[in-house]
């Protein structure tokens, strides 16, 4: 994938905000090419609306709309709804801005008509001039439970209205035994023009860890013929956003790459880890590339995005 090849398929595994930069320095080299599954744990329901979170960081990121300033929603927003809301007393602390509401508003209304969340998200992406695939883990729910110092909290919850702040003792995810495999999946891992599949840099246990336990999931990635690469989202045994390092803490786990690494076991060929990290390379027991895993700009997100693509192809031509 490097120099003048041409590059294959790509399927990345996705959460929000880290996972999607990642996401869109992939897609500024692949366009179509690209296939992004994302975490649904945490959607939700919310003033009677049907949120997607994740969803639609990845929307808003590729499509070029993201709020850069806040990290999350869109831009040039106005907040006239939640301050209405709040006038009247309603629950405030999850904000949806003016422009941001009509994909909830829309999304909401197509799920009470039978539509899937796949076709939904499929008509967003299209309308939003997104040429990505992007698709959800699963259409039937699955929902990330956090159990903490404080008792069972939605991911939301504990998220977004109490910033994190409980002790987390263990992560459940509500639905996911009965929910069934997004079919495009399957459809995507056996593409014979498939090149590699990417962990994004996002949560391994609130991001990642959902897609994964919906039955089937890891079994199709152990089922892929091609390098499976996670980058790692810690730079030197810190998150750069979120709560990954006081998770890890909070549930024994050692805040390193050896962790992430151990975390993913027989799932991945290779490890991406920041040039902080390189002294903890040795003790992988996998190939490790290390490179800049900070994304500030575009053009770091490109470059990240290159450095892995380009693993990739080395361990593929290992393979052969």
């Amino acid at each position: 994938m490097s120099g003048g090849s041409r590059p294959g398929r790509v399927i990345a595994l996705c959460g929000g905000v880290g996972g999607a930069k990642l996401a869109m320095g992939l897609y500024r080299i692949l366009g179509e090419k690209l296939t992004i599954v994302v975490n649904t744990g945490d959607d939700f329901e919310h003033l009677g609306l049907s949120i997607s979170p994740d969803i639609d960081t990845v929307l808003y990121t590729l499509s070029g709309l993201a709020n850069r300033e806040l990290g999350w929603g869109r831009a040039d927003e106005s907040w006239n709804f939640m301050d209405a809301v709040a006038a009247l007393g309603a629950e405030s602390w999850f904000r949806l801005g003016d422009r941001d509401l009509a994909l909830h508003v829309e999304r909401t209304r197509r799920l009470k008509a039978g539509h899937s969340l796949s076709e939904i998200i499929r008509d967003f992406a299209k309308s939003l001039g997104v040429k990505a695939e992007i698709l959800p883990m699963s259409d039937d729910p699955v929902r990330t439970m956090i159990v903490t110092s404080e008792g069972v909290l939605p991911f939301q919850r504990y998220f977004v209205e109490k910033r994190c702040a409980p002790k987390v003792e263990r992560i459940c995810f509500d639905g996911a035994a009965l929910a069934r495999l997004n079919p495009a999946l399957d459809r995507a891992i056996a593409d014979p023009d498939l090149a590699a599949i990417v962990f994004c840099p996002s949560n391994p246990f609130l991001s990642i860890d959902p897609l994964l336990s919906v039955p089937g999931f890891a079994v199709a990635l152990r089922r892929a013929r091609v390098p499976r690469i996670a980058v790692s989202p810690l730079i030197g045994g810190k998150a750069v956003k979120g709560p990954t390092g006081k998770i890890m803490g909070e549930l024994g786990i050692a805040a390193n790459t050896r962790a992430i690494a151990d975390h993913y076991a027989d799932l991945l060929d290779g490890l991406v880890i920041d040039e902080a990290d390189r002294a903890e390379s040795a003790s992988l027991a996998l190939p490790v590339r290390v490179t800049a895993t900070l994304m500030t700009s575009d053009e770091g997100r490109k470059r990240l995005a290159r450095d892995v693509l380009d693993f990739a192809a080395q361990l593929a031509v290992r393979r052969t």
